[in-house]
């Protein structure tokens, strides 16, 4: 049986809050061993946690906040849209990516695919 709307919410919220101020292994355990990321789609995909580890490394230490926008769920499957604002220096970065994930029935993430291009960042 697929996972839960509820658990899957809750892994999606989860997933932003983490991405905005959790590190690289909290980040990954809430992903199944074999998953696979996209980001942004057209990238090399990653595969399993050591690289899905590497990539979301580059994340810690940066100073971002987060927010959902919209999500919708449905069959297994999530796709939401939410917010990164990153202040480095001087200059404020905002990017608005919107993420289609798939879940297994403990409703971790075993697919993850981010849309956006660099026409999508902000910086001011």
């Amino acid at each position: 049986m697929p996972a839960s709307p509820d658990r899957i919410r809750q892994v999606v919220d989860d997933y932003i809050r983490l991405v905005g101020t959790g590190t690289a292994d909290e980040v990954v355990a809430l992903y199944a061993a074999d998953a696979t990321v996209e980001d942004p789609v057209g990238s090399d995909v990653r595969h399993g946690h050591a690289a899905i580890r590497e990539f979301y490394a580059g994340l810690e230490g940066l100073q971002q906040e987060t927010r959902l926008i919209t999500a919708r769920i449905a069959g297994g499957e999530a796709s939401f849209l939410f917010e990164i604002i990153t202040r480095a220096g001087d200059k404020t970065y905002t990017l608005a990516p919107i993420d289609a994930m798939t879940f297994d029935d403990d409703g971790l993430i075993t697919t993850m695919r981010a849309y956006w291009g660099d026409a999508d960042m902000a910086i001011s």
